[in-house]
């Protein structure tokens, strides 16, 4: 696992995490699942189950954001036939602690083997894709990385190679505090990638620059890849403005790896 230990400091931290506590109760559809990730923190995961049968998607949502965003959206995955699990992050939802990037790629390993347990007992289809949305991306790449395996397949949506290019992007001095390294780090993780991978990102997106998407496409180890990007679209509205060559992309992709 890379170590964020240079970045892991409150003064750094406040400009990566934006955690907001909210929740809702869970739709007749779905079930919720806390996972215990140690430290006695626990972190909150929602099932949005449309069909037994169908393809399940491990989403890692984007900063600012909660599980419960998802009760409405999860509907237009169920009208592709795909099935959602969304989880939170420390400090984020019901989930208890505090962020840091250490925990964001410790929790990933975490909630990806309880949540395929989960599917087993529950005799619910066990194929399983990871997303990553944003901040997401980064949960999403530690898990592609370490369980080729086990996974069918990576989807990256307006997400980034590693958070030192977003600091430096947001005018934090990288340089200065010798973070070089981690983002060299990430980059070559991501070139041992072989999982097949579909990229989304809006062509405005001035928070993570679609360069960061052509990035992660070059350096990616897979020969399955696909860049897809969204006209017009910004950080926020890539899933509005693109509405249907984001989930028709993201339904052939599914069905084309599995």
């Amino acid at each position: 696992m890379i170590d964020y230990s240079l970045i892991d400091h409150p003064s750094l931290l406040r400009f990566i995490f934006y955690p907001r506590k909210d929740f809702t109760s869970c739709p007749a559809n779905g079930f919720d699942l806390s996972v215990e990730v140690g430290e006695g923190a626990f972190i909150f995961c929602r099932f949005y189950t449309g069909h037994h049968d169908w393809p399940w998607i491990l989403f890692f949502h984007g900063n600012g954001e909660v599980v419960s965003d998802y009760d409405e959206i999860s509907l237009f995955y169920h009208q592709k036939e795909l099935n959602l699990v969304v989880a939170d992050y420390r400090g984020y939802g019901m989930s208890s602690g505090v962020p840091t990037l250490t925990g964001l790629a410790r929790d990933a390993h975490i909630i990806f083997k309880k949540i395929r347990k989960e599917l087993s007992i529950k005799y619910l289809q066990k194929d399983l894709w990871v997303m990553g949305r944003s901040l997401g991306s980064i949960s999403a790449f530690e898990l592609a990385y370490n369980y080729q395996e086990e996974m069918k397949g990576l989807v990256v949506e307006s997400g980034f190679p590693s958070i030192v290019r977003i600091m430096t992007h947001l005018g934090i001095p990288a340089s200065e505090m010798g973070l070089e390294r981690i983002d060299q780090e990430c980059l070559e993780r991501i070139q041992k990638i072989f999982v097949p991978t579909l990229i989304l990102h809006g062509e405005q997106d001035w928070l993570v620059p679609l360069q960061n998407a052509k990035d992660i496409y070059r350096h990616l180890g897979t020969k399955e890849k696909k860049l897809l990007v969204v006209p017009t679209a910004t950080h926020n509205d890539i899933m509005l403005v693109g509405f249907k060559e984001y989930f028709n992309s993201l339904q052939q992709f599914i069905e084309e790896t599995k």
